[in-house]
């Protein structure tokens, strides 16, 4: 991404806010996985949307809109030699400049003071506040909106999250790239698994097949952790223990995604461990793939956004019940486990103001599950959905997705 895009972001922002207010952006803490250790670091991810701006915690971004202009200003961690030799290198003032586009940078140990003068002047204080977590999972922005209530008096707070789920909503052009390019080294990734699998695998075998491909594309760690599983473990729809054994007959899945520039995708395949799909196989991955199929023939701007999901359903049902599965639509849950609608981005489970309607520039999954325990076959068809002027975009068509694609991708292992 090019500083241009973080510009643009803060822009769109700015325009949206109250004149009089002071919008703060925090990059965040690693939570503590155990005595002596924290989880990896990634900033949080509205404030990489709008700095470009990754590894570093405890940094902050203010905005402050007022008389109808703008000032923003990044504060970074100073230089520390001693910190860095530990935990590596710091954001430089420079470089977080041409990263982001942001002018004025200070030190963390400036925003106390800087902020205390601003709000002197303003009326709202604008917090990226998370209104799904539990008091636990409570990120800076909460802990700094605790603080200000107790001020008296105190500011009126608002929430940004809204302004920024509006924004992300609709990818730029550079985001659509980006996911294009996730989409392609993700598929290598499947493709590797394809190839590679054998009878007696353990499942984190065929994991390190599908990673290698990633480290080979200069992917370092997938947009998500990946769900690879085989036989019964596939009906476990977030899986990630990678312990069990892939036999001859099983159905492998793989529910995965690279991350290329901040942007990630999500692909979901199912494929035979032998090669050859098997009768029953052949029956569930028609259904799957023929749903899709029609999905992406069907979407188009102003299509319902909550039609996509149940369209599915209706579509699928009739393959399902054709095949002796399922006596009628109502019971579809049966086998149809989960809707698979979701928008994907900077997350993979893209914050957005869920739509009425589809538009031009939205990219979400189509994700068709199936998991028919009679029959001891799970697996999903998932692929992402470029909405385009005039209809939808398959951004996942060349990742092998028909049983002849797969089959002959799997002759070449």
């Amino acid at each position: 991404m090019q500083a241009s895009f973080y510009q643009n972001n803060r822009k769109r922002l700015a325009e949206k806010m109250k004149d009089g207010s002071v919008a703060l952006f925090f990059s965040g803490f690693a939570p503590r996985k155990r005595a002596d250790e924290d989880y990896p670091f990634f900033s949080d991810r509205n404030f990489v949307y709008l700095t470009g701006i990754a590894r570093d915690a405890g940094l902050i971004l203010m905005i402050k809109k007022e008389g109808g202009k703008t000032a923003e200003k990044l504060y970074l961690l100073p230089p520390d030699l001693l910190k860095e030799r530990w935990t590596g290198r710091r954001t430089k003032a420079d470089e977080a400049q041409r990263l982001s586009g942001i002018e004025e940078i200070g030190y963390t140990a400036d925003f106390e003071p800087d902020f205390a003068a601003a709000i002197r002047s303003a009326v709202t204080v604008c917090l990226d506040l998370d209104t799904t977590r539990a008091e636990r999972d409570y990120t800076e922005a909460h802990r700094f909106a605790a603080r200000l209530a107790q001020q008296n008096p105190a500011p009126e707070i608002e929430n940004s999250r809204p302004i920024l789920a509006a924004l992300r909503t609709i990818k730029a052009d550079c985001e659509i790239a980006a996911m294009r390019e996730a989409v392609r080294i993700t598929g290598d990734g499947i493709r590797a698994m394809m190839r590679g699998v054998r009878d007696g695998m353990k499942e984190y075998e065929i994991k390190m097949l599908y990673d290698n491909a990633l480290v080979k594309n200069g992917c370092l760690e997938p947009g998500f952790p990946s769900i690879i599983s085989a036989g019964k473990n596939n009906f476990c729809i977030h899986y990630y223990a990678y312990e069990g054994t892939a036999h001859d007959g099983d159905m492998v899945l793989c529910d995965v995604g690279a991350c290329y520039d901040f942007v990630g995708c999500d692909i979901s395949r199912g494929f035979p461990l032998n090669g050859k799909f098997s009768e029953k196989q052949r029956l569930l991955y028609t259904a799957a793939y023929e749903t899709s199929q029609h999905l992406f023939s069907t979407i188009k701007p102003g299509y319902p956004m909550e039609e996509v999901d149940r369209e599915a359903k209706r579509f699928c049902y009739e393959y399902l019940h054709d095949y002796g599965l399922v006596d009628r639509f109502e019971n579809i849950g049966k086998l149809m486990w989960h809707g698979g609608s979701h928008h994907v981005g900077f997350d993979t489970h893209d914050i957005v103001v869920r739509p009425e309607f589809v538009a031009p520039g939205m990219v979400f999954c189509v994700d068709i599950g199936i998991y028919c325990e009679e029959w001891g076959i799970g697996f999903r068809v998932e692929d992402n959905c470029l909405v385009t002027p005039d209809g939808c975009e398959n951004l996942g068509v060349n990742v092998p997705r028909t049983i002849g694609d797969i089959e002959a991708e799997m002759k070449k292992g």
